[in-house]
Parts: structure tokens; sequence; C-alpha cells
């Protein structure tokens, strides 16, 4: 979470069915100062875990967000709560079924009504689902914080929640709705051909010859396919390798891990989130802090230098080449 100094706060609350799947999608990015996950919109004060999903106290499964919206505004943070959920189910959420599993939008101003509004709208007119958006737009009502063993829920067991994600079926749900290319013949024409085979084929680059194995400049690396952020280049060092190398990437969430078993090895692949691009490989020999080595290939990135951050729509990352804001290791 971002430890950007501000004092420009305000709420965002979201019910997306589990709360334990509603955490990590959020978390961090700049701006963010803190997640909570509870329980609103109901008739009952202090309810607990199991009054809530007993279906008696009127109450959803919500996250609440502390947010800055001067570094990361709230219709980024709508199109992130869009993203982790089946926005045309009124009974509950993927395997979860019940009024506590319904989805939800609690607004804290009339700007964020009107906002939430717009984002219902322009989903609807997307066509990205054929059944009606049937997901509430209601007030804010008292919020009342989970028992400590929901918090966190992710970081505390990581095992079963990730059972649970896949499970559930939210995670096929997402890959199916939001992850991947819209149009494959319209990317064959943007892209190079290295591109498109790097990303959309696992295909790899000659190592020493991508254009960014030697990049020292600050900035960011995003998708090349969806132009999601991916990598900072504060986490990037000289593996000597030949290929981009970064110890870590800006978001857990926005980094898939896949088994490969190609060319008689066992890897893990690393898929960018949203394009569903092949970036590279994670292997577990790189320098602290993290002890990782995110190998991934030039084709599968645009570098969005500092300088060009905000008129690019990544304003938010500035802070990222403040000196407060500096993290991990430089090349």
């Amino acid at each position: 979470m971002s430890t950007t100094p501000t004092s420009n706060r305000e709420l965002a609350t979201f019910a997306g069915g589990c709360f334990w799947c509603m955490v990590s999608p959020f978390e961090e990015l700049p701006g963010i100062y803190g997640i909570v996950s509870g329980y609103t919109g109901g008739h009952t004060a202090n309810p607990t875990y199991e009054e809530v999903c007993s279906n008696r106290t009127g109450h959803y499964e919500a996250v609440q967000i502390a947010f800055d919206p001067s570094v990361f505004p709230y219709r980024k943070l709508l199109e992130l709560f869009w993203q982790q959920i089946d926005p045309t189910d009124e009974g509950g959420q993927f395997h979860d079924r019940g009024d506590s599993y319904r989805t939800a939008i609690f607004y804290h101003t009339e700007e964020q009504r009107q906002e939430a509004e717009a984002s219902k709208l322009a989903l609807e007119q997307s066509g990205r689902f054929a059944k009606p958006i049937v997901t509430a737009i209601l007030p804010a009502a008292p919020f009342y914080p989970a028992e400590d063993y929901h918090q966190q829920y992710h970081k505390k067991n990581p095992a079963h929640y990730r059972r649970y994600r896949k499970g559930s079926g939210r995670e096929d749900f997402i890959e199916r709705h939001w992850s991947g290319p819209a149009n494959k013949e319209e990317l064959q024409k943007r892209l190079t051909p290295i591109q498109y085979e790097v990303t959309q084929n696992n295909g790899t680059e000659r190592p020493f010859t991508g254009e960014y194995w030697d990049n020292e400049a600050d900035g960011i690396y995003v998708d090349i396919v969806s132009g999601e952020p991916l990598f900072s280049s504060r986490d990037k060092y000289d593996a000597g390798c030949g290929w981009p190398s970064f110890t870590r990437p800006l978001r857990s969430y926005s980094i898939k891990e896949k088994l490969d078993t190609s060319h008689f090895m066992i890897r893990t692949e690393v898929r960018s989130r949203e394009g569903d691009s092949h970036l590279g490989h994670v292997f577990d020999d790189g320098p602290e802090p993290t002890g990782l080595r995110y190998c991934i290939n030039s084709a599968a990135l645009r570098f969005i230098p500092k300088e060009e951050l905000v008129q690019e729509g990544y304003g938010e990352y500035l802070y990222l080449f403040e000196e407060s804001g500096q993290s991990g290791s430089d090349e």
C-alpha cells in the first residue's frame, strides 16, 4: 500500500461476494491506505459472521477501502471492482449463494454515486455481458469490521485462499470475461511480429536483443497488450542474463503464475492478469529483498519514462521516483 503523504482521504465500499477475495485486487496500489473486510447494508448492529451468513441480518459481506482520490481516483477503483465480480448474478456470487454474497457499490458522496452510475451504464453498454447488470448502487450504511481471522485472509491462509478462489468459480469467471485480448486480428496489426509471438504464443526473444534489457532510465513497464502496470525500474537489476530482470512486480495481483513444463524443464511462467500476455518466468535466484528474479521479455513490455507518466495516464506512480517512494533494487 502506498505511504504517499497526503491528507486527502476518502472511503470506498464494495460488496463483491466473499470478502476474502476482494482485498488483494486493491492492495499494493498507489494511494491506498488500508482495506478492511466487514459487513454493511443490514439492520443488525455489530453482527457476527455466523449471523450474516444466516441471511437474517440483511448485511452484505463487503470491503471498505481508505484511499486518496488525488493519487488513485475513484473511477479506477470502480473499474477494478467490476473486474472481480459477476455483475449479472442477483442471488450471490459464483458458488456462494444468499443475500450476504450479493454485489453492491455503497457510495459515500454524491460524486461517488454519479461516478458509480456512469460506470455501471458504461459496462451495460459495452456488451461484455449478455444479461442485465444487477449490481445495486446504494448509499453508504454503518460498516462493521469482520472478525480478526477474516482480515487479510489471503495472507494468513494463502493455500486455502487459492483453493477457495479457484474452487468457487471466481478465478475461472474472471479469466473468461476479463483476461486476454479482445481481438487477435487487431493485435496482429498493432504488435510487431516478435511482440505477438512472445505475448500470444509464449515465445522468447533472444538474450541481449530486446529493447529494455540494459535500459537504466526511471519509469514503469506496462503490458504491451493491455497497458496494465507491471514493473518499476526501481526493482530492475542487471542479472547478466540478457533479459530485463526485476526483483518483484509492482503488484502481486497483476501477475499470474503457471507451471511450465515445456522444453523438458520445470519452470514457473508469469503472465499478466488483464492481458493474459506471456511475460517470461520467475526464478528463486534473485537478490534481496525478495530473492526472486522475474526474467521478462522486452517484447512483452512498453516502457513509460517517469517524465511521461502523467500524460500517459499513470500519474499515480510518480511517487515511486520521489525520495520517500524509492524502494527495491536499483541497477
